[in-house]
């Protein structure tokens, strides 16, 4: 008699542990949920805007789904400004950047994860100190620097502070740590193989997923870049679409619907990059490893 109490007090507790789990699962599914519809609500203000009439965009109380959806808002931001080419400029800046930063994030990353060299302690705890400061601190005296070589008002002078990202080169060094024995390294090196061969044919192919990762951290840094491109381009040729969008904002009027419609326009690459990608981008932060 006491075994078989035994056995269904044994089943009872099981049922009780299995119904706990299926609870907070179910109550963390619903929290996730919400904040998903939570985090979504400004992107579809932002589309429902662009797709409603001047009318409706001040009607009161606001509607969530417009009542005579119309494209005009997007037809006026193609004909009214040269937002195309402010298009292009962005995907310039964003693409020529992303690979600056994963050129130069995999080689001091490689550099400073596997030489041993003098200052080598010091050097790694500046680069990521400077991960910390605000563009605001220095954004003065970058601007200088940029007066001082001419490039103001040149592609070549928005691009020069979007090349080098001192968070590229901690979150790759601690990935080349983690992933990367040093006895592969050495491995080729007592083969013959140079620093170059090794750099290229053994240590990149390992760092696929990371620089996935950091590629798309890289582009969606450099596409919604605001405030330096509207320091340096003092002609309207060479704005990006974050800067272009600010001029159907004048000092008494606000276009919503133009400005909403160029927002979703300019949302619609991140957002395509990070669908395609987003295996990598989770792959890449989930064995980072982040050992130092």
């Amino acid at each position: 008699m006491s075994t078989v109490s035994a056995e269904r007090q044994a089943q009872a507790a099981k049922q009780s542990r299995q119904l706990g789990t299926l609870l907070r699962e179910t109550s963390s599914e619903i929290v996730l949920f919400v904040g998903a519809i939570v985090m979504m609500m400004p992107f579809l203000w932002m589309l429902s805007t662009a797709l409603k009439t001047p009318a409706e965009i001040l009607t009161w109380p606001p509607r969530l789904i417009p009542q005579e959806a119309t494209l005009a808002n997007f037809v006026t931001v193609f004909t009214t400004a040269p937002f195309g080419l402010w298009l292009l400029n962005s995907l310039i800046l964003a693409v020529v950047s992303t690979l600056g930063i994963l050129l130069t994030s995999s080689v001091a990353g490689y550099v400073l994860a596997k030489f041993s060299f003098p200052g080598r302690a010091a050097l790694f705890t500046i680069i990521l100190a400077t991960a910390i400061v605000p563009f605001e601190v220095y954004m003065i005296p970058l601007y200088l620097a940029a007066r001082d070589l001419g490039v103001i008002n040149t592609l070549p002078g928005i691009l020069l502070p979007f090349v080098i990202m001192s968070f590229g080169i901690f979150f790759i060094r601690q990935n080349v740590i983690a992933s990367i024995p040093d006895e592969l390294i050495e491995a080729g090196r007592i083969d013959g193989a140079s620093e170059l061969w090794i750099f290229g044919r053994v240590v990149m192919p390992l760092l696929t997923g990371p620089l996935s990762a950091l590629g798309i951290f890289a582009f969606m840094q450099a596409w919604n870049q605001f405030v330096w491109p509207l320091l340096v381009a003092n002609s309207k040729a060479l704005y990006t679409a974050e800067v272009g969008l600010a001029l159907f904002q004048t000092g008494f009027t606000i276009n919503f619907g133009a400005v909403s419609a160029g927002s979703v326009i300019s949302v619609l690459p991140i957002l395509t990059v990070f669908i395609i990608l987003r295996k990598q981008i989770i792959n890449g932060v989930a064995l980072s490893g982040l050992k130092g």
